[in-house]
């Protein structure tokens, strides 16, 4: 019975940020590597990362002989003890990725050992190439011969644009070299990736091209340009809950302490089209939802008819409008006209009463579209949410200024939908289409 050894590694800056994995597969007698995988995945987080690549380093030990033993060494203390059952898994991003490793080899065949960061430098490298290739719009590719190399090699953290999954067998592992490239490179943990987002200092968000454009950095442009590819990318579909009792009277209904409202008769009946024509559609993967009522019950309108779960993402909760929840925009106007013109003018102004401005609600809105999207690359996500946070994320894909979003209209149980790509770029596929209500 053959002996493998796997080292893996995982790094993302900014946690979640730009993240990637390598692996490497070893003979455990000889030392030799037999196998080398890299990837960038998109924005993700360190555990998302380790993870990612403790299961394509398992796939290549897999593909090499699915007879052998195997001990895999990573400095993800986190992951060395979750997979070997002393801690349990609490984390919901982490349960399916532990249980896809754990389904490539008989738990009999896999033990785990953690080892010291400077001793799994051959993984971390890998992590490294394939990210920093990614940036270039490049797939990775090894950068030197690893016919010396050890078990106890060395490398860095990386970060960088999309690399695509690419595997290396090396050695004298001839007689399944081809399987284990396929099984690599189809593997299932190619998962496409995204471009980041920084926080401005005004709660703007600048694309990760702007940042390389102003560093100096070729960036590929978005439009008619020919960039390269990048893979599918992740979609966000952007469904504003149905109407409650409010939305008719046009009144603010925000995310305060008496701003949960269910949805209204008509409101149901709007998520039960919507669920039924998003059936019919058949592209939604997944689905999140904002915590608060109105959203969870058209969420779950469309979850029964797909079959999905609901995951609940706070920051895509509605505008806490402090003072002004329940009012209409006259009532507003006439009780606090010198906070409402603020508030009209400056991104920075919130509502009267200690509500949020649309600086912070862009912020929380970013970090949660961050997550999605790091969480599920190459995915289609049906996000229910409200009007705020939609015109926010088109704002922001578009690069359109704050008050932009006064100038879009948004129906209630309306689809808009924003693909976001591996270099940074947006691009708005669809805003405010109610062509489902009137079927």
């Amino acid at each position: 019975m053959r002996r493998f050894v796997v080292e893996a590694d995982g790094g993302s800056r900014g946690n979640p940020g730009p993240a990637g994995y390598g692996a490497a597969v070893f003979d455990a007698a000889s030392g030799e590597t037999l196998a080398e995988a890299a990837e960038y995945i998109g924005v993700a987080t360190n555990n998302v990362a380790e993870y990612k690549g403790l299961i394509a380093g398992l796939r290549a030990a897999l593909a090499l002989d699915p007879e052998a033993t195997v001990r895999v060494r990573m400095d993800s203390k986190l992951v060395v003890e979750q997979m070997s059952g002393r801690w349990k898994i609490k984390h919901p991003d982490m349960k399916p990725l532990a249980a896809e490793a754990a389904r490539i080899f008989p738990a009999k065949s896999v033990s785990y050992e953690w080892i010291p960061r400077e001793r799994n430098k051959h993984a971390d490298r890998l992590a490294n190439e394939a990210m920093d290739a990614g940036r270039q719009g490049r797939q990775w590719e090894p950068s030197r011969s690893t016919a010396a190399l050890d078990t106890g090699d060395g490398g860095d953290g990386g970060d960088g644009g999309d690399g695509g999954a690419r595997a290396r067998v090396v050695g004298d592992a001839a007689a399944g070299a081809a399987k284990a490239r396929a099984a690599l490179a189809h593997s299932g943990t190619g998962d496409r990736g995204r471009g980041t987002v920084t926080t401005a200092p005004a709660g703007e968000t600048v694309p990760a091209p702007a940042r390389a454009a102003a560093a100096g950095a070729a960036v590929s442009s978005p439009g008619w340009s020919a960039p390269a590819d990048l893979g599918a990318p992740t979609t966000l579909v952007l469904l504003r809950h149905g109407e409650t009792a409010l939305t008719p009277e046009k009144r603010f209904s925000g995310s305060g302490a008496f701003a949960d409202p269910a949805l209204s008769p008509v409101g149901r009946r709007q998520a039960e089209a919507i669920a039924q024509s998003l059936a019919a559609r058949g592209t939604i993967q997944e689905i999140v939802s904002s915590p608060l009522r109105r959203c969870r019950e058209t969420a779950e309108a469309v979850a029964a008819r797909l079959g999905l779960d609901v995951r609940i993402e706070e920051g895509f909760r509605e505008t806490d409008f402090g003072a002004w929840e329940g009012l209409t925009f006259a009532e507003v106007r006439e009780r606090h006209p010198d906070d409402l013109d603020a508030w009209l003018s400056s991104a920075k102004a919130a509502p009267t009463g200690g509500g949020e401005s649309f600086a912070t609600v862009t912020r929380r809105v970013s970090a949660a579209r961050d997550r999605v999207l790091g969480d599920s690359p190459g995915r289609t996500i049906l996000a229910v949410t409200h009007v705020t946070p939609v015109k926010t994320l088109v704002r922001l894909a578009l690069g359109a200024p704050p008050e932009s979003v006064f100038r879009m209209e948004l129906a209630a149980a309306s689809l808009s939908a924003v693909a976001y790509y591996a270099d940074g770029n947006a691009s708005v596929r669809l805003l405010n289409d109610t062509s489902h209500l009137r079927a």
